[in-house]
């Protein structure tokens, strides 16, 4: 393995570490003193996760996967999903509905992992300060969003092996990921606030209890509290999804093909 996939393997335990530590954290501050310490560490958490995307541009700029205009069309992609998170905010639509987890699919899909997650967690970001909405969920948001970017390189190593591309099965499996997401991205981000809830009987995180009675309490919490506003968000996602991955894919595979670079996962 030589130096440039040891840093980008070193590049993605980082990610996934910072995101574990930012979503499990709440489990370790769960006292009333601490929930003041926990929000002291917010800045941090979000100035390390800024500086890890940095890092990932400026080590992806040596390299053929980020170019002057790669930057720029991922400053564009941002952009335009900030802009429609503000749409959403202004616009509220039905429950967990959101328009942003398409574009940040499609380019982890299309451009590779790094590319997808720069553009969630960035996404989030520019649209919190747009919105006003900063707070102590805000780094949990932003690695959350990267993740959904990021996990989408296992749809192309799928497609790609099974000569899959630009047949109905793509945006099959595209829409049914965004679909799992819609889930998997509420029941992640449940997690920096649960620990702090005083819920009903049952459903409340337990010092005393084992990791599996927690679960048990979770997943009772989960679907008294969360399941029908996610299952907005999933169906929106599928629909958003089988309608706009054609035109969009065909709107990156022109840029690839005008600016000539090649894309590495």
């Amino acid at each position: 393995m030589n130096s440039t996939r040891l840093l980008r393997l070193a590049t993605d335990l980082i990610v996934i570490f910072l995101g574990l530590f930012s979503l499990t954290s709440p489990f370790f501050f769960t006292q009333a003193r601490d929930i003041d310490n926990q929000a002291a560490a917010f800045p941090i958490m979000v100035s390390l996760i800024i500086l890890l995307c940095l890092m990932i541009v400026i080590f992806e700029a040596q390299t053929s996967l980020l170019d002057s205009k790669m930057i720029a069309f991922l400053a564009v992609l941002t952009a335009i999903n900030a802009g429609l998170r503000f749409l959403e905010n202004a616009i509220p639509g039905p429950g967990g509905f959101s328009p942003i987890f398409f574009l940040i699919i499609l380019s982890g899909y299309y451009f590779g992992s790094r590319i997808g997650f720069l553009v969630g967690a960035m996404t989030l970001l520019v649209s919190a300060i747009i919105t006003g909405g900063i707070g102590p969920w805000l780094p949990g948001q932003m690695i959350t969003a990267g993740w959904v970017g990021q996990s989408a390189i296992i749809l192309t190593f799928l497609v790609d092996k099974f000569a899959w591309r630009g047949k109905p099965v793509e945006i099959i499996l595209l829409s049914g990921f965004g679909g799992l997401w819609g889930i998997l991205y509420g029941v992640i981000m449940n997690l920096w606030f649960w620990p702090f809830l005083g819920a009903g009987a049952g459903q409340t995180f337990s010092h005393t209890a084992g990791a599996l009675e927690n679960l048990q309490r979770y997943v009772a919490y989960y679907l008294a509290t969360s399941l029908v506003w996610d299952i907005t968000r999933t169906v929106g996602n599928i629909l958003i999804i089988s309608i706009m991955t054609t035109s969009v894919l065909k709107v990156f595979q022109r840029f690839k093909q005008r600016f000539s670079f090649q894309i590495q996962g």
